[in-house]
């Protein structure tokens, strides 16, 4: 299919809400792609997808849009390819994709850095009280109370990280020059790596002083991080979140908190956002973030050039630049 000509004969790409990429991805490839906004009909969703059925090949989803269903799918009858912003796959019915021979590309590798990164970030803030300290000080409680409460120290502290990927492995790749020692679970022992490995997520969290949680959300990885493995951290432990916010049960780790049962969170991603439990809001040893891990210049940049890349790959019957592993 030809990807240049008059708009109406450009390739068309369904989205069904823009992810935060797409202000850019319409001004710099609307030549390439016929993106057909369903967000932006006066047709009610079913109504646009029946009207578009015949001819829809590609689809934009993201991890912050709706959730591509069996029922979206059996809705788009010729389908073949679906390309997300998100490295994650939650979003989307892998099963009724596998049945109907539709592909998936996603972006495996675009956020690795950025949200290790993040990851050290938020350790570093709650251990030692960095956006705390800022408030203290903006709040003009320096000059009036003194000095603040003393922070702790991170080198030299066992982190367990939960999921030891491509994120993973950079996360513990930066503590580790910290001075950090890195413990570890995973759905596989590592043989690659000389950091231990625990089975058991109970058993990880007792014997560290953080867990960084860097894993998929998945059947078996939702609420995995429960009262047990919360408690076994312990009342000094701290809680670091950069995966999906439903791999912890967030009821249970904001009980936790409020009770002083942990030590501290810093959390990414939550259960239902942008929703964020307000019992949060006032606990000066957890810092919050909105989904910002993945949201520096460079890393849209490149994110948008890898989009792009899939689709033009797809509608010149090209291999796709990163297709999902497991699709």
């Amino acid at each position: 299919m030809a990807l240049n000509g008059n708009h109406s004969e450009l390739p068309q790409v369904l989205v069904l809400l823009p992810p935060g990429c797409f202000t850019f991805l319409e001004s710099n490839y609307s030549h390439k792609f016929n993106f057909l906004k369903a967000w932006d009909s006066p047709l009610p969703q079913d109504q646009f997808l029946a009207t578009h059925a015949g001819s829809v090949q590609a689809l934009l989803s993201s991890a912050n849009g709706p959730t591509i269903t069996a029922n979206i799918l059996q809705m788009l009858p010729s389908l073949k390819v679906i390309v997300t912003t998100s490295a994650g796959l939650d979003h989307v019915d892998l099963a009724e994709c596998r049945s109907r021979g539709v592909a998936i590309a996603s972006t495996p590798k675009i956020f690795t850095e950025d949200v290790a990164d993040m990851a050290v970030g938020l350790l570093l803030d709650v251990m030692r009280k960095i956006s705390a300290g800022d408030r203290y000080v903006r709040d003009g409680l320096w000059a009036t109370r003194g000095d603040y409460a003393l922070g702790s120290k991170i080198g030299g502290k066992r982190v367990g990280i939960v999921g030891l990927g491509n994120i993973g492995l950079e996360v513990a790749k930066r503590l580790e020059a910290f001075g950090c020692n890195i413990l570890y679970n995973s759905r596989t022992e590592k043989p690659f790596v000389s950091y231990p490995f625990y089975s058991d997520i109970s058993e990880l969290a007792a014997n560290s002083d953080a867990l960084v949680i860097c894993c998929a959300l998945t059947a078996e990885t939702h609420h995995m991080i429960n009262k047990k493995v919360l408690l076994a951290l312990g009342r000094d432990g701290v809680i670091v979140n950069i995966g999906r916010g439903a791999v912890i049960d967030e009821k249970e780790m904001v009980r936790c908190l409020v009770k002083g049962e942990i030590g501290g969170a810093g959390l990414d991603v939550f259960e239902d956002e942008p929703e964020v439990p307000q019992e949060l809001f006032a606990l000066d040893n957890v810092v919050l973030s909105p989904h910002y891990a993945t949201y520096t210049s460079e890393c849209f940049m490149a994110l948008c050039e890898l989009v792009a890349g899939n689709f033009e790959a797809f509608f010149s019957n090209k291999p796709l630049l990163s297709p999902a592993v497991d699709n």
